[in-house]
């Protein structure tokens, strides 16, 4: 009896033991589970604070380039309008300079025409007396020819190389005019022809000197701009194709591609090759591109060259 109470004290004390480490583990599974997450919630935290200093910075670092970006386009401004000021005041020197350069050139195309028209006049005399002195020699023939022939037919004869040699007369004479006036008239055409190409050069030439004067003058802000532009992204294509707009500009017309769109090894030759078209010479030339468009292009295209011959090495 005591034996079976006994054993019953023992079954009923594994019973407890065995119910309390039950309990026990259920409890230590309870705090993992609070603790992990309560690791959870502090990582989302942790994560959020993150973001938010991240977007505090991004957008601490932009309002710091917009206001030197616009720093510098005050300066580029006020620049420009001393450089302005200073063209002004040199403009009536640089103005008569270029019209004595005209009116010498004008001189010089007006001087050969004249003389290109004296040689004409000079060799279509020279042509005409040739031609009178052949006259002279077939009238002479035509008469030597019928003091030979018979009495009775000289009158006809001599009437008829009369005729003849007058009709050859009159024949070279209208030709030799006709000529002359052909002559001096392709002559006058020519020099018309010089003259006016000589203009259009000069007038190109205008054009391309002040062209380069304007290029002079923007370069300095424009470097600086696309140097703080490109700044960290050299050699990074996806970066400078993701960030074109910043640079370009929003009256360009450039839609911005946005990073995400160009993950692939694909989508980043498509979006190179728009850029680099949008970017080319030729095509801001038919867009009529103002000077500072057309540096700043020119800029962004070797970069872009550079970053894609680095893309083509890394994906090899």
């Amino acid at each position: 009896m005591e034996d079976k109470e006994a054993n019953g004290n023992l079954h009923k004390e594994e019973q407890e033991k065995e119910h309390l480490k039950k309990l026990n583990e259920a409890k230590e599974k309870k705090r993992e589970r609070e603790k992990e997450k309560l690791a959870v919630e502090r990582a989302i935290r942790e994560a959020r604070e993150r973001a938010f200093a991240d977007a505090k910075e991004r957008a601490t670092l932009e309002r710091a380039a917009a206001e030197a970006r616009q720093k510098n386009i005050s300066d580029g401004r006020e620049r420009l309008g001393k450089t302005t000021s200073q063209a002004n005041e040199k403009t009536p020197a640089e103005k008569a300079a270029m019209e004595a350069k005209l009116k010498a050139e004008r001189a010089a195309v007006e001087r050969a025409t004249a003389e290109a028209r004296a040689r004409a006049i000079e060799r279509a005399l020279s042509e005409r007396a040739a031609s009178d002195a052949r006259n002279k020699s077939v009238a002479g023939f035509g008469a030597s020819r019928d003091n030979g022939i018979k009495h009775n037919f000289h009158s006809k004869s001599f009437s008829y190389g009369v005729r003849d040699s007058t009709d050859v007369s009159d024949g070279a004479n209208g030709d030799s005019a006709q000529r002359c006036k052909a002559r001096f008239e392709r002559h006058q055409r020519i020099g018309e022809r010089v003259a006016k190409a000589l203009a259009e050069k000069n007038m190109r030439d205008c054009l391309v000197q002040k062209e380069q004067e304007e290029r002079n003058r923007v370069a300095e802000s424009l470097d600086a701009d696309v140097k703080r532009w490109s700044s960290g992204k050299t050699g990074n294509l996806r970066a400078l194709l993701s960030t074109l707009q910043y640079i370009l500009g929003p009256d360009s017309g450039w839609q911005p591609i946005p990073l995400t769109d160009i993950v692939t090894s694909t989508a980043v030759k498509k979006a190179y090759r728009k850029a680099t078209l949008f970017v080319h010479p030729d095509k801001l030339q038919q867009r009529g591109a103002s000077i500072q468009q057309k540096y700043i292009c020119e800029k962004v295209f070797d970069l872009l060259k550079e970053a894609w011959n680095r893309f083509n090495m890394e994906e090899r």
